[in-house]
């Protein structure tokens, strides 16, 4: 009785506590603060907001014939200095009295000439609040404070340093364009911008994070992607409630269907091609400042298994290939349980000289099939890991001799069969081979636990696997499209780009699944009723 009145009473706290720091946070981010005519009393507050830090910025200067005293507030490093003290500075200067000039007085006066024509800046606002000039500051941009005026100027000088433009590094190009997505927002919409020259190509603008405002694209093209799919990855993103939103990974576990499903319901990626022809065919994309990573959604199954390379080269080429990665995702999931499974419990299904070959290769190992699998798939994931977090140079030569060294050597001191050291190679190699390395993972996840069932139950085990796997797919759906489309529910039309590649000439409808609203590729126009 004690410990369960003391359990409650810590959940009763905690849940006061909650509230209350929810109620603190709303408070906080519902409070403004009003600037002030005081130009000395606003950048006290600036100041003390900010704790006076070393790279804060605070020019300050008089205009108007020395009687209106004035500042301009930026953050080093944030803000291009050439351009605030180019196209800013020395513009604002020549409110100072010059031979025949007509100087203004008033701070209205000096505001509107600021407005209408002395600042070469492309991109000029108003604020009045004391958050909206913070936010603009540590976005990079300019306050200008006059004295006797409440309100702020703030011009776009965003200029911090930034990684050019270079060839996607997690998704190598074979044939195509070889420039990916940087780092920079402006940059990542500019270089869709480029493949899709469309006025209804829209970006829609959010701020997520209460501590980081980082700024959030929602990308896809009017008239094409359909409205129901847009209000809800809108209503999705407008319910993340987090302090830091570091990488677009995060936007997607927040807003996915099913956080408990191993499989991705959304697909990252760094090509910008891809994201256009994402675009074209009525999805949508989510773009994240400070990650090469642009979200697309929603997808399916088969487009997991998809390349652009599948449309730069002839169809015959694109389909043999997309083909090879079905069999390659075969190969990768149930290569290993079915070798255990045929080892262990149904030896009689493997052709007799092979079953002697394999009987004699594991003659003098001391394991069960289960476990020489799990410790060489085990082997191999720990040799993959390490590959990753070493240096690029010598990653590689980890993840080559490593597992040459290791396989050879195991197989030297009897622990492992080379039959064994086969199936795990061919394993890793399918792996390699699919597009998309999040699918990839849960691939291998999927794996160990077909392993396991195969190393208990044998092919009744595996076959129990894959029918759980078809039942998860069949329901799990990605913002509303079932993640089995076409296959099931199905749709004949979008069966010319999934195993096969048909000649670009016949696909001339986007994907059914998706219910764009012009469903026309190569003509304009609705849905036909």
């Amino acid at each position: 009785m004690f410990f369960r009145s003391s359990f409650k009473q810590a959940m009763m706290y905690r849940k006061q506590k909650r509230r209350q720091q929810s109620a603190n946070a709303s408070k906080q981010q519902h409070s403004e603060t009003v600037l002030t005519a005081n130009l000395e009393h606003n950048l006290d507050a600036i100041r003390k907001l900010l704790e006076s830090p070393n790279d804060l910025v605070i020019r300050q200067f008089v205009v108007g014939n020395g009687q209106h005293a004035c500042a301009l507030i930026f953050i080093d490093g944030l803000a291009d200095k050439k351009s605030v003290e180019d196209t800013i500075l020395h513009n604002i200067q020549l409110l100072l009295p010059q031979a025949g000039k007509q100087v203004p007085d008033s701070t209205e006066q000096i505001i509107k000439a600021l407005l209408d024509g002395v600042v070469s800046q492309a991109e000029i606002n108003k604020s009045h609040t004391m958050d909206d000039v913070m936010l603009a500051i540590l976005s990079g941009n300019t306050a200008f404070l006059l004295d006797g005026s409440a309100e702020a100027v703030v011009f776009g000088t965003k200029g911090w340093r930034g990684r050019s433009v270079e060839e996607p590094v997690t998704e190598s190009v074979v044939r195509g364009p070889r420039d990916g997505f940087t780092e920079s927002i402006r940059t990542n919409t500019s270089l869709i911008r480029r493949r899709i020259s469309e006025p209804n190509l829209r970006f829609k603008s959010f701020k997520l994070g209460r501590r980081s405002r980082k700024d959030v694209f929602l990308a896809y093209i009017d008239g094409i992607a359909n409205p129901s799919i847009i209000d809800e990855a809108k209503r999705r993103l407008e319910s993340i409630d987090i302090d830091y939103v570091p990488e677009s990974g995060t936007i997607e576990q927040w807003i996915e269907d099913s956080f408990l499903s191993p499989f991705p319901q959304i697909l990252h990626t760094e090509r910008p091609d891809k994201v256009a022809a994402a675009l074209t065919e009525g999805r949508i994309a989510i773009l994240l400042d400070g990650t090469p990573f642009v979200l697309i959604l929603p997808i399916t199954l088969g487009v997991l298994l998809l390349s652009p390379e599948d449309y730069y080269e002839r169809w015959q080429i694109g389909t043999l290939i997309r083909f090879l990665r079905y069999v390659a995702a075969f190969i990768a999931l149930f290569l290993p349980s079915l070798y255990v499974a045929l080892v262990s419990y149904q030896p009689g299904l493997i052709p007799s000289k092979l079953a002697f070959s394999i009987a004699g290769s594991r003659e003098g190992v001391p394991f069960p099939a289960i476990v020489e699998a799990l410790m060489m798939e085990i082997t191999l994931e720990l040799l993959r890991e390490a590959g990753i977090r070493l240096p690029k140079p010598i990653g590689q030569t980890i993840g080559i001799v490593g597992g040459l060294v290791i396989g050879e050597a195991a197989v030297a001191a009897g622990i492992v069969s080379p039959i064994m050291v086969i199936v795990v190679a061919i394993t890793a190699i399918s792996s390699f081979t699919l597009p998309s390395y999040s699918f990839a993972i849960a691939i291998r996840i999927i794996r160990f636990g077909a392993m396991l069932a195969a190393g208990v139950f044998g092919l009744f085990g595996i076959i129990m696997v894959y029918i759980m796997i078809n039942i998860h797919i069949a329901n799990l759906k990605s913002f509303g499209v079932p993640y089995s489309t076409p296959f099931a529910p199905f749709f004949t039309s979008d069966w010319k780009d999934l195993l096969f590649r048909a000649p670009l000439m016949m696909l001339r409808k986007r994907p059914q699944m998706l219910q764009t609203d012009d469903e026309n590729r190569a003509t304009r126009g609705g849905r036909k009723s």
